[in-house]
């Protein structure tokens, strides 16, 4: 089931990103991603596979984050802000992450 999240537009990655125009970095939408995904399954990323981003997000923008179902020791995730798609890709899991796992809801 995908979660809403939102980066403030006080968090402390913003300032100089871009001045005037602030978006939010990549990293830290993927710091959500990750965390997101070890509260939903309890499985730990060891790394990111691919991601591909397809629009900027705006501080204070509410998007989701969806993921499949973990397979061949990585899991795919969906970001986006409401239907429109913003970031897409595959994080490889962690060695022996798989067996005790939640499937996401």
């Amino acid at each position: 089931m995908p979660t809403q999240h939102v980066i403030p537009a006080d968090h402390p990655a913003l300032p100089g990103h871009f001045p005037g125009h602030p978006i939010a970095p990549g990293v830290v939408i993927l710091a959500r991603i990750v965390a997101e995904l070890a509260a939903q399954t309890g499985l730990a990323a060891r790394g990111v596979k691919r991601m591909k981003f397809t629009r900027p997000l705006a501080p204070g923008e509410a998007f989701s984050i969806a993921f499949s179902a973990p397979q061949n020791q990585g899991v795919r995730f969906t970001v986006s802000v409401g239907e429109e798609p913003l970031a897409s890709g595959q994080l490889l899991l962690a060695q022996g992450a798989g067996a005790a796992a939640r499937t996401p809801q």
